[in-house]
């Protein structure tokens, strides 16, 4: 939600959004809509997870053994999705609502607040300030934990690939249960399902979103049902509540293997905490402590108590042949039948996530601007990336047609989960130090005890590395790696434009000139310059810049100057970097083209750490009197928006701007604006990067080398290819490019 903004010396000042709040029925409603997006991925897990502790390949565990792994099955899920996303990490959430890993990276580094800076178009000073050991401290941690927030929303990106994946797949292997005949077409069914699943992304999710709350709820109701049916044929099951029962699975067993098995329960808690945005922290407890959590509870304890009483039988597929009643009975085909739709939910709510994920390191410049749809006029969040939905498509295809072994698949997929967990542990341990200013102490307790269970985790999910895990981790690394170099090399790029700005009042000098207007019946006004003080004489103002030649006079030195002419056009000039001064692109611009637009913005982005910015907040501007018509607009934009200057929502703020600026005599300026903003021209600057020469000692050369290959052959390629307003809503026609060469 957003308060309204107020006015200080006629500047609209943005007050941050606070996080959404309901109570009662609202309340309620939201908790069931959560049903769809948040849980639909974990669950769906109780398709897969027993025979991915026991492969139906194997032999048929003992009870003992089978009651210790429902029992970790069931404290994994207290421990992780209960204790440590819905009860603590929700805590965590931003001011606004927002959740989430890169949300996490954003709330410890958000952008530096420069506002004021930003907007000051003729200041030269700037105020350093020392910082704390703490502070350096957290500045030296702040390249180390990038890449490892950029490693972990990698590898949520490669869940995108196999949550559809082994989903899908799994609820399809039904039919062979029902149907062995068709056993060797789970694959190709499976593909099937998936190509129609990723065509229909072009559609939006919001058509279809209405009907997710619904089958995830049938769905749980489903498994609570067939779940208590199944524990009543061995009530025994109930010592698996018992933790020491876990403790022992590993004791007897001594197969730390399990635990991958066992994490296969848990996929998909980190929605639990990225979806904090969309929802609020109420509505997620109140849906996953009252009806998930028990849910998927009681369908473990009755799959464990069907896999006890009838092993030889139920470990062929654990999930479809523990459904109450035969094989091809009129149940075995409604669950059939939900699980298949669940398994879409699940896959559609994931690939959705990676379009969002996309979404946020393209705006935090770690990626390439990718081309963006909007499938939703009122969710900002549903949004299409066609490179990004083919992309999935080809390698969830492969991944289905090599992986032909559920097995196999499973462990994949289960290394992915557990590293975004551990990364998510080490961000909000430091988050509780530098965020929340608790003890650090606090913060090392807790990475200590649920780091330690992540780390389990993930130890167990690294050992399957030679067994598939290697596809996810190779994704994960291959774009970690690409996202890390963007920012590299991104980050130079702006440090460029940042230090070749210039003091707006040093560039373009004023003048104060009387000028007589004549009329003449046939000819139109003219204007001439007045001598003396005349009585029909006017004040008018002139604008030049110096033409870079120079005379010698009088032992000194003169710059010739040249006056620019002011043309009836809105010209909005961006910073791609906050600070002080106007950006090169204008210097080159005036240069070229030596002439004023009447109107004239120089516009930058404050990215903030929030998801969405409210409309009334969007745009902060500041009245540059040095020059008539000049304007310098911050444009507030949130990590999850789409870039996009509305050119009637700015006319607006300025002309509001210019009410609160000049009450009595802005009715000309006003009339001035609206005339000519329908002629306005994005300008942007169109770097040639070069990469300048370093000094590296002995490695000189090849660190040179290596340098200009990244910036010149591959950075400089792909800019072109994937230019900054590839996102705009605008027309190419409306925007200049002004060539500069970058030495970075």
């Amino acid at each position: 939600m957003s308060n309204p903004p107020s006015l200080e010396n006629g500047v609209s000042v943005s007050r941050k959004r606070t996080a959404l709040k309901v109570n009662g029925v609202a309340l309620a409603a939201l908790s069931f809509q959560g049903l769809g997006i948040i849980y639909s991925d974990i669950g769906t897990s109780p398709l897969y997870v027993l025979n991915g502790i026991w492969p139906s390949s194997g032999p048929v565990p003992s009870k003992e053994d089978v009651i210790g792994s429902i029992s970790a099955i069931i404290w994994s899920l207290t421990l992780l999705p209960l204790i440590k996303y819905v009860l603590i990490s929700l805590k965590f959430g931003t001011t606004e609502g927002e959740g989430g890993s890169f949300a996490l990276y954003q709330g410890l580094y958000p952008p530096d607040d420069k506002d004021d800076a930003d907007r000051t178009l003729t200041g030269d000073s700037f105020i350093k300030s020392t910082l704390s050991t703490s502070s350096r401290l957290k500045q030296v941690l702040r390249a180390p934990l990038l890449v490892w927030s950029l490693l972990g929303t990698a590898l949520t990106m490669a869940d995108g690939v196999f949550t559809p994946a082994v989903s899908v797949t799994s609820a399809v292997g039904g039919i062979a249960v029902a149907k062995s005949s068709v056993e060797s077409q789970i694959v190709p069914i499976s593909i099937a399902f998936l190509v129609v699943l990723f065509l229909a992304q072009q559609f939006g999710t919001g058509r279809l979103a209405f009907a997710f709350a619904p089958i995830s709820f049938v769905w749980f109701l489903l498994l609570i049902g067939t779940g208590l049916y199944n524990i009543s044929t061995y009530p025994g099951i109930f010592r698996a509540l018992d933790p020491s029962r876990a403790v022992l699975l590993f004791v007897r067993t001594r197969n730390y293997d399990l635990l991958a098995g066992i994490l296969l329960a848990v996929t998909g808690c980190e929605a639990v905490f990225a979806n904090l945005g969309q929802f609020n922290a109420s509505s997620i407890r109140l849906s996953f402590c009252c009806f998930v959590y028990p849910g998927l509870v009681l369908a473990y304890l009755g799959q464990g108590a069907r896999l006890i009483m009838d092993g030889e039988n139920v470990i062929q597929n654990v999930f479809y042949k523990s459904i109450p009643g035969n094989v091809n009975g009129p149940l075995y085909w409604i669950v059939f039948v939900v699980a298949i739709l669940a398994t879409l939910v699940a896959s559609q709510a994931l690939i959705t996530a990676t379009f969002s994920l996309f979404q946020q390191v393209v705006c935090m410049k770690s990626f390439p601007s990718l081309r963006m749809h909007y499938t939703s006029e009122t969710v900002m969040g549903q949004v299409y990336i066609p490179a990004v939905n083919w992309t999935l498509m080809i390698i969830t295809v492969i991944i289905v047609a090599v992986f032909s072994n559920l097995a196999n698949l499973t462990n994949a997929y289960g290394f992915a989960v557990a590293t975004v967990m551990f990364s998510t542990s080490v961000l909000l341990a430091v988050q509780m130090v530098y965020v929340k200013h608790w003890p650090v102490v606090i913060g090392l307790a807790y990475f200590v005890v649920f780091g330690f269970f992540d780390g389990l985790f993930w130890g167990a999910a690294l050992k399957k590395v030679p067994h598939g895990a290697w596809v996810p981790l190779m994704i994960g690394l291959i774009l970690m790696i690409f996202m890390v170099f963007w920012t590299w090399s991104k980050g130079l790029e702006d440090a460029f434009d940042g230090a070749n700005r210039q003091n707006l009042r040093h560039f373009i000098s004023r003048e104060e000139k009387l000028h007589r207007i004549e009329v003449n019946n046939s000819q139109e006004p003219e204007i001439t310059e007045a001598t003396g003080k005349e009585e029909d004489a006017t004040e008018a103002t002139y604008y030049y810049v110096p033409t870079q030649s120079f005379s010698s006079k009088d032992e000194g030195l003169e710059i010739e100057k040249r006056e620019l002419t002011r043309i009836p056009t809105m010209a909005i000039f961006h910073k791609f970097t906050t600070g002080r001064g106007v950006p090169h692109t204008f210097v080159g611009f005036i240069r070229q083209w030596p002439a004023l637009p009447q109107v004239l913005v120089f516009l930058s982005v404050s990215m903030l750490p929030i998801a969405r910015v409210a409309p009334e907040d969007r745009y902060t501007v500041v009245k540059t009197r040095s020059l008539d018509g000049c304007y310098a607009v911050t444009y507030n934009i949130g990590f999850r928006e789409h870039f996009d200057v509305n050119i009637n929502e700015l006319v607006e703020v300025l002309c509001n701007l210019e009410m609160q600026y000049d009450p009595k005599n802005c009715e000309r300026t006003i009339a001035k604006i609206k005339a000519v903003s329908s002629h306005a021209t994005h300008i942007v600057p169109h770097y040639h990067v070069v990469s300048k020469k370093v000094d590296a000692g002995y490695l000189t050369f090849a660190v040179n080398y290596i340098r200009k290959y990244l910036i010149e052959e591959i950075y400089r390629r792909l800019t072109t290819m994937f230019p900054e307003t590839a996102n705009w809503m605008t027309s190419a026609d409306e925007i200049i490019h002004v060539g500069v060469n970058a030495t970075i």
